[in-house]
């Protein structure tokens, strides 16, 4: 049959238009029947040939499962591999040539007809119009034709991310249907297109003329090249192929083409398929079952540590539809009693903290564990949520006792001074156990976020692949999560907010209105994005104005425990009867702890090394209120206070004295100036 189209214009015009002309024309593959010598190719990765007598490889090497877990984009052949027929042969069925059908398939199968030529004569056959193909798709609905589930495993592999294309030996009109019903674009789907010969005068399709020959996937090696122009469209690093028959394995054979081949037998076991296949299955759940599961670990028991475990908790269990995440999530959990009882006892059966995180659920799924080992072990998800200066301790309690190619995550706020200079806890969790960390900072009040209050965060990371994990277990309708390629620019964002917020609290604790809480905010922020760039010059302007930066700093400067304790510390000075900033903690934070008087003292000693006093009027002047060298009255005027020299202990005067300015050559002496009140 010829199939160059006539001219245009005539009763016999044959174009290439679909059924519904809004399909718009894509790269097809059409199954190839090839002869018994084809099945002989060698595998690209070669093995022993006794290895290749063994039968099929039923379970994956380690090599397989890797390429298979971190697939970017998974083809799919249609007829018996998604569907338990073959679309053409089911048509012939319909039409009544089933038999005449079948004796041009086998002998494509048998070599003594040519692809091209078995497939045209087929279609003649079967001589159907657009309408019969209706009736045909009404008649055998997809889901009707749908392989064990290749449906659950499609969701799956969507809900992870992975782009899903269909690569059918079919027609694309027959595909279509399917596709729409897996919720597979149609520009996804690569299948050939029947050509028709259209009537002049009603403008309709009446008779099927063949199909599209011009495609190259209408001959062998057609779906290497499919997947070659995936590839070129698409930045994927890692592409399988699964079907059932040669040509699907020839899409693993050849350069170009996909890097792993699963041979499917779940509704036909081709022996040639199976002996060659990377990886053979005859149940798509043994698929399901292989993909990775991530198990989670909270190193923390605390407020925001319970928040941030109710959040996982609901991830991992309600709303996996990828099955990513292995249900359970275990918290550490520092042992204690509460009211007679163990505080792990209380959380894993009443599933509330009521000593940290009074009136909220965490979920059926947060057990408690009180040994850190335990709780960290077979975890590939660690979570870092517990006070700053205790977690040099409890990672060295972990070296050596973390699953090989675990991530970590920080939500802790703070960092660790050094005589070899400041040490993020991030990196610190780097150096001690070998592992990457990423950094989650924003304005996180945990009640808020435990009421489902709108929150958002951003994830910090050098390693992207980690941060889009994290992301997925903290996402959640009422928390926004971003990612932000600036680890240390939000790591340094959430350790110097809470020296700020004891001076918004401070000028709270004064009575003083908006204008001046303003104007400490707006000061705090400028110092906290100089001294980042300071001691990290590669850190990002744009990172402050991110919920890590500002958004974080205005919600700790209103709401935050730092801003609370700092406010009636500073009312206790103001009433004449001083309270230390350690009683108010014990009773206004039922054992939760204040970071910000301690993360003053570290950045402080910084300061004073580097000589920067000056040059950060509030964190200086914050650092000298809360240690007794100044008044509260200082908070709102805090460039005078950072000019005051501080005689140090151990010295005859021990007293504040300002800074002695220095005079110009051939001055005369000034006097000094008067102490502070």
């Amino acid at each position: 049959m010829a199939h160059a189209p006539a001219r245009p214009g005539s009763a016999s015009s044959v174009f290439h238009r679909s059924i519904a002309p809004t399909v718009p024309r894509s790269r097809l593959c059409i199954k190839a029947f090839v002869n018994e010598a084809t099945k002989g190719v060698a595998q690209k990765d070669a093995a022993p040939q006794n290895a290749q007598q063994d039968g099929p490889k039923t379970t994956p090497n380690d090599s397989v499962l890797a390429v298979w877990r971190k697939a970017d984009a998974v083809c799919f052949d249609v007829d018996c591999t998604i569907t338990v027929n073959d679309s053409l042969d089911l048509l012939a069925e319909f039409m009544g040539v089933k038999e005449q059908v079948e004796i041009l398939t086998n002998k494509a199968m048998d070599g003594t007809l040519s692809l091209e030529q078995a497939l045209d004569e087929r279609l003649n056959i079967i001589n159907c119009s657009p309408e019969d193909i209706k009736r045909f798709i009404k008649a055998h609905p997809p889901a009707s034709r749908m392989a064990p589930g290749i449906k659950e495993l499609i969701n799956s592999l969507q809900a992870r991310g992975k782009a899903i294309y269909l690569i059918s030996g079919g027609f694309r009109e027959l595909t279509l249907p399917i596709a729409s019903y897996l919720g597979i674009p149609k520009e996804n789907v690569f299948a050939n297109r029947m050509n028709w010969q259209w009537d002049d005068e009603t403008g309709m399709p009446t008779k099927l003329v063949g199909f599209d020959v011009s495609e190259p996937t209408a001959h062998n090696q057609g779906k290497v090249q499919a997947i070659a122009r995936i590839r070129q469209r698409n930045p994927y690093n890692t592409v399988v192929m699964i079907g059932d028959g040669i040509t699907d394995l020839e899409a693993v054979q050849t350069t170009g083409g996909a890097d792993l081949f699963i041979g499917s037998g779940v509704v036909v076991e081709r022996p040639a398929v199976a002996r060659e296949a990377d990886w053979y299955v005859y149940d798509y759940a043994d698929l399901l079952r292989t993909m990775q599961r991530y198990s989670v670990a909270m190193v923390g028991s605390g407020a925001w540590a319970c928040a941030a475990a109710r959040m996982i908790a609901q991830n991992t269990e309600v709303d996996d539809a990828a099955d990513e995440f292995v249900d359970d999530v275990r918290m550490w959990v520092f042992e204690e009693d509460v009211e007679g009882k163990k505080l792990t006892e209380i959380i894993n059966t009443t599933h509330t903290n009521p000593k940290y995180f009074p009136g909220f659920d965490l979920g059926p799924n947060v057990v408690a564990v009180p040994n850190i080992v335990d709780a960290v072990a077979d975890a590939d998800l660690i979570v870092f949520c517990a006070p700053h200066q205790f977690l040099h301790h409890i990672c060295k309690q972990l070296v050596g006792k973390i699953k090989p190619g675990a991530a970590a995550i920080s939500l802790t706020k703070g960092m660790r001074v050094r005589p070899e200079g400041p040490q993020l806890i991030s990196q610190m969790v780097r150096r001690l156990l070998g592992i990457d960390c990423c950094v989650l900072m924003g304005a996180n009040i945990a009640t808020d976020i435990g009421r489902e209050q709108l929150s958002e965060a951003v994830i910090g990371y050098d390693n992207l692949d980690a941060a889009v994990l994290f992301q997925k277990i903290f996402q959640r309708p009422y928390f926004r999560v971003s990612l932000l390629p600036d680890p240390v620019g939000a790591e340094m964002c959430g350790t110097l907010k809470n020296i700020v917020a004891l001076g918004a609290g401070m000028v709270d604790g004064l009575g003083l209105g908006p204008n001046s809480k303003a104007a400490v905010i707006r000061q705090g922020l400028m110092e906290m994005k100089a001294f980042s760039k300071a001691l990290y010059p590669s850190v990002r302007d744009d990172t402050f104005m991110e919920s890590c930066g500002v958004g974080d700093l205005v919600a700790t400067c209103y709401g935050g425990r730092n801003r609370l304790v700092a406010c009636e510390w500073t009312k206790a000075q103001l009433a004449g009867t001083p309270r230390t900033f350690e009683d108010l903690e014990t009773e206004l934070l039922k054992g939760q702890k204040l970071q910000g008087v301690l993360t003053s003292n570290e950045v402080q000693e910084i300061l004073k090394v580097r000589g920067w006093e000056t040059q950060y009027p509030l964190f200086t002047t914050v650092n000298r209120i809360i240690n007794g060298y100044l008044p509260p009255k200082y908070a709102v005027d805090f460039v005078a206070g950072s000019k005051y020299h501080i005689r140090r202990p151990g010295t005859e005067d021990e007293e504040i004295v300002p800074t002695r300015p220095k005079r110009p050559a051939g001055a005369a002496a000034s006097s000094v100036a008067t102490a502070a009140a």
